[in-house]
This record gives structure tokens, C-alpha cells and sequence, in this order.
């Protein structure tokens, strides 16, 4: 059964909020409230790209955040469906971590995971696997002064990477934690000259993206490791090295 967006409490979101987490915050209040129900089918990417006014890039972002958070699966060719309570795993509050001390614990959570899974990634990825990273960076290095668009560019970068380690729980759970974070993104332009940034932050990517390029897993794994202690170092979190 499909949804009549009619019933839903939408508007469109403002552009200067993070859209990608906005909008999974705002399907996941329709999904909590009961008026999307479980079984149901949630309105393609078009319908909800205009009636919200964004992308549907933001769109596939939003979903994706929600498949992570177990709030919807995904059946390719047919669409997003709303999941059964039974099937939800535990979900993390964008309010708890609000609090310095749970934001820097998730991060941490996030490094081991993601340079492990940088590692398998240049041993397991295929063909197909880096040219979707290479579209995610393309896509970073295309967004003039790195806008929104930019930042989904990134989030979909480590989605690709954790996707080709080839082992579904790597992307379920870093995709679950980058989603958590990725505000951190928008902190990290405000305290520092955004040219700056944009520029030694998709550096990092490309160092990144060439180690799995050349399945080195051990440059790989390094690569990650510098990225996220600089990302860290950027919203001033300091992190331990080992």
C-alpha cells in the first residue's frame, strides 16, 4: 500500500538546515506518530523531491538514513516501506548528542570502524565499488564552495567505501554512526575559512580513494586514520592516537 502524502504534517525544509538528516528526522516523526504505518510503501523519490523542494540526492540520502536506523527497508525496483516495530534496532537521539561527551563517544566509536573497513575495501572492492566512490568524489569536488550537495557527496563517499568492504554490517553501522555525526560537517565550516577546509578535506578523500584504488590495504587504513583525526581536529574534539 502506498501513502497519501495528504495525511503527512509535510512542508518544505529550509535550505539552511542539514536536508539529508531534516528530512529522515521528519518521515521518522510520520513513522513514529502512526501515520506511516508499517507494510507501507513511502512516495518515490520524485514526489518527495518536489514536495519537499530538494534533490532527489537528498532524498536517496534521507532514505538511506532511515534504512540504516531499521525505520524502512528497501526492495529493489519496487521501493521503501516503512519496516515492522519487531525489526527496529536501537536508535540513537540527535538530542543525546547534543552533549559534548556522548558526541565525542560516537565518533570514537566511528574511527576503529571506518579504518578497518577503509583496509577491506582495498582488498574486497570491485570495478563497480570505486566507480561509485569516484562519483561520490567527483561529486565533492564538483560542489562550488562545497554546499549541501557537497556534504551528501560526502556522507555517500564513506557510504561507498563501507559498501565495498563487501560486508553488509560495515555499511549498516558506519552508514547508521556518519548519519548520527554528520552535522559535525556544518560545525566544522563554521570555526574555520571554508576554502580551507574544502580543500585539505577532499585531499584526504583522494589520498583515501587511491590507496583502495591500489588495494593497499595498510596506505587504506592510514589514509582513513589521518582523515578522521583531521575531521576531529576540525570541530576541535580531540581524539586518542595509537
Amino acid at each position: 500500500m502506498s501513502i497519501d502524502l495528504g495525511q503527512m504534517n509535510f512542508g518544505q525544509i529550509r535550505r539552511s538546515e542539514h536536508l539529508p538528516a531534516r528530512i529522515a528526522m521528519q518521515l521518522a516523526e510520520e513513522i513514529s506518530q502512526g501515520r506511516l504505518k508499517p507494510g507501507e510503501r513511502l512516495p518515490t523519490e520524485h514526489v518527495l523531491a518536489k514536495t519537499l523542494g530538494v534533490s532527489r540526492s537528498v532524498i536517496r540520502e534521507a532514505i538511506a538514513q532511515l534504512r540504516n536506523e531499521g525505520l524502512v527497508e528497501t526492495r529493489q525496483g519496487v521501493g521503501a516501506f516503512v519496516s515492522e516495530p519487531s525489526a527496529r534496532p536501537i536508535r540513537i537521539k540527535d538530542s543525546e548528542l547534543s552533549e559534548p561527551q556522548s558526541f565525542r563517544a560516537l565518533f570514537q566509536l566511528r574511527v576503529p570502524l571506518e579504518i578497518e573497513a577503509a583496509g577491506l575495501a582495498a582488498v574486497h572492492h570491485t570495478a563497480a565499488d570505486l566507480a561509485r566512490i569516484d562519483e561520490a568524489l567527483g561529486r565533492m569536488t564538483g560542489a562550488e564552495k562545497w554546499t549541501e550537495q557537497g556534504i551528501v557527496a560526502d556522507l555517500a563517499f564513506h557510504r561507498a567505501v563501507a559498501e565495498a568492504t563487501h560486508n553488509e554490517y560495515f555499511a549498516l553501522f558506519i552508514g547508521f554512526i556518519a548519519e548520527r555525526i554528520s552535522l559535525a560537517i556544518d560545525t566544522a565550516r563554521s570555526r574555520a575559512v571554508l576554502e580551507e577546509i574544502v580543500e585539505v578535506t577532499i585531499a584526504e578523500h583522494v589520498r583515501l580513494r587511491d590507496a583502495i584504488a591500489a588495494r593497499d590495504p595498510v596506505a587504506a587504513r592510514e589514509a582513513m586514520r589521518a582523515h578522521l583525526h583531521g575531521a576531529a581536529s576540525r570541530i576541535d574534539l580531540s581524539l586518542e592516537q595509537f
